[in-house]
């Protein structure tokens, strides 16, 4: 039965007669679905949201990453669909999990959603049948998880015989054109050994390198390392802003000097706080499993603190400004430039533009916000839309904040007309330069 299943799989995959199912339609399902559609699979993606599965199926792309003139050709040749029926899962030969794996208010890990799409691929479970969770998550969920619930519900079906579990975290960067779903390389584990031969087999079809390791367990901590990386060393470069702040020094002047270094200096850089869809998020995954084991992630939990306060350190730098300019942060125009998490995205996701706001109108500033990729948003209680008139309203403004350095932004003119600026992201400086 061992080799008959596998082999069936793989023989199918090679020649892409496979049906793949995607559980999840956002920022990482959808690039994974066009990428297996691309190399020639039946790609179904399923989804709750009614409105994203209506768009799909008309071809219309809602992530920035997927151009229509991407989308479209695959739909219209019929090797991409979208539905929310999960019974379509008993029709495919593999299925990769790409759900939200948000923290809870009390920083534990909510997979309520991992649970879910695990209890909807038990119900269609059958012989043959590959199962790739991507969804970023604390070492174990795999097997502690989504293995149990796929047994109970199948228990003459035995994993790594008659079924295959992996775990092969997402390693998504909106925005960006050089690394893609296609050529970033994909780390791959495997709850057995044949799990792990099922998993690259399908996964090496569609993306240029495969990383193999020797576990499910490996794999998800192999995630939570890179974003733990770099939110601990972005919290490193935000206390040196805070450090320098105090010293009367120029932090960016040090960093920069610092990454003429050849070597054992890697450039981070300061700002308003962490955002997006990982870094804020995934290290505290890993902090709550270690809790459970009577540890406690130090470095961890620091970095939190510290990215976690920048906001109020940026909001009080605009209190204080104003104050030096003999004006007080109540009843003064504050224009917030960028409310997406980085440049160049509309991604709101755990912003610390919106944390900036948040504060400053509590002080009693009258706030505004201008993002060419965000006209309009409803986040977290909170309700705006942006200004049209850029120029009018940097004259308009008593202080600008720059939070987003979009590259569509013109530096050189918001230098020139706004009074004050605070800049969180130090955009401006290469464009004043000369000028000082």
């Amino acid at each position: 039965m061992t080799t008959s299943q596998l082999a069936r799989l793989v023989a199918s995959i090679n020649s892409h007669d496979a049906r793949v199912a995607i559980i999840g339609l956002g920022y990482v399902g959808l690039p994974l679905a066009v990428v297996f559609a691309e190399a020639g699979y039946h790609v179904v993606g399923i989804d709750v949201d009614a409105p994203r599965v209506e768009a799909l199926n008309a071809g219309e792309s809602y992530i920035e990453d997927i151009p229509v003139e991407r989308l479209k050709p695959l739909v219209q040749e019929g090797l991409l669909t979208a539905t929310n029926d999960f019974a379509e899962l008993s029709r495919c030969d593999a299925v990769s999990i790409c759900v939200p794996t948000p923290l809870r208010k009390t920083g534990e890990p909510d997979i309520s959603y991992i649970i879910s799409a695990a209890n909807n691929i038990g119900a269609n479970l059958h012989p043959g049948m590959l199962i790739v969770l991507e969804s970023t998550t604390y070492p174990g969920t795999t097997v502690e998880v989504i293995l149990p619930r796929l047994v109970e519900q199948q228990p003459e079906l035995n994993v790594g015989e008659d079924f295959f579990l992996c775990f092969s975290p997402e390693r998504v960067d909106p925005g960006r054109t050089d690394w893609t779903t296609s050529n970033t390389p994909k780390v791959m584990g495997g709850v057995t050994a044949n799990c792990l031969k099922a998993g690259v087999a399908l996964y090496q079809s569609a993306i240029e390198r495969v990383v193999p390791v020797s576990s499910t367990e490996s794999a998800e901590m192999v995630k939570l390392l890179e974003n733990t990386f770099r939110a601990v060393n972005i919290g490193l470069v935000n206390e040196v802003l805070l450090m320098c702040d105090k010293l009367g020094l120029d932090a960016w002047e040090v960093i920069e000097a610092a990454a003429t270094k050849p070597f054992g200096f890697m450039k981070f850089t300061p700002g308003p706080g962490l955002g997006g869809h990982c870094i804020p998020i995934d290290p505290l995954y890993l902090s709550w499993k270690l809790k459970t084991l009577n540890y406690n992630a130090r470095f961890i939990e620091l970095a939190s603190e510290v990215n976690t306060s920048m906001p109020r350190y940026w909001a009080q730098k605009v209190q204080d400004a104003l104050n030096d300019a003999g004006k007080a942060v109540k009843g003064s125009r504050v224009l917030v430039l960028g409310v997406a998490y980085k440049k160049d995205v509309s991604d709101l996701r755990e912003s610390p533009a919106l944390d900036i706001i948040h504060l400053l109108a509590d002080k009693g500033a009258r706030v505004d916000y201008h993002d060419p990729y965000v006209p309009s948003f409803r986040y977290d209680g909170m309700s705006m839309t942006g200004i049209t008139n850029l120029v009018s309203a940097l004259q308009k403004a008593d202080c600008v904040v720059v939070a987003t350095d979009h590259t569509t932004y013109d530096w050189r003119q918001i230098h020139q007309h706004a009074r004050l600026i605070i800049d969180t992201r130090r955009a401006i400086r290469p464009h004043t330069f000369e000028e000082h």
